[in-house]
């Protein structure tokens, strides 16, 4: 039998310029945050049974007209595939969240819809995943400071939307 063998890295590109040691490290603390924070925040929603990505969708549900959405607009607003948007609705059928509709004018269109259920759980969880925000990050920077983090990201976020939407 055959074994395929790693193929050792290129050398970087010529004029590549590296991270400074300041760089490095906003970028490091950055990631860690990231991966803290969502961490963090799906282990407080775990006692009532959701997922970041649940939440996620319930709360855009909650924030739509009609309490409904397009599957391929949630998918991407979600930032999830359609297959696996797919995958995580159905789940979120079986707990009877949501249920998805039919579009009547496009046959092969679905909406996502919150149900009473979901809209119930979002008010009970709603208020315990705000704590949870605070506690975990708001509540640990001054107003000054989340005034500069905003600044400083929203360039970021908006080049990513952008590169998002030439994809």
């Amino acid at each position: 039998m055959e074994t395929e063998t790693a193929t050792a890295p290129q050398p970087p590109a010529e004029g590549t310029t590296w991270l400074t040691d300041a760089e490095q490290c906003a970028w490091r603390t950055h990631l860690d945050v990231s991966r803290l924070l969502m961490h963090q925040l799906e282990k407080d929603l775990q006692p009532f049974g959701l997922t970041n990505n649940d939440y996620e969708i319930l709360v855009n549900l909650s924030e739509s007209e009609g309490l409904r959405m397009r599957m391929s607009d949630l998918a991407t607003s979600t930032l999830q595939s359609k297959s696996r948007l797919s995958h995580q609705i159905t789940r979120m059928e079986a707990a009877g969240l949501v249920i998805r509709v039919n579009c009547e004018s496009d046959r092969r269109g679905l909406y996502a819809v919150l149900t009473e259920t979901g809209m119930d759980l979002m008010r009970k969880v709603a208020p315990h995943h705000v704590a949870s925000v605070r506690k975990h990050f708001i509540g640990l920077l001054t107003p000054q400071a989340l005034a500069d983090l905003r600044a400083s990201l929203a360039p970021v976020a908006d080049h990513l939307r952008d590169q998002r939407g030439k994809a």
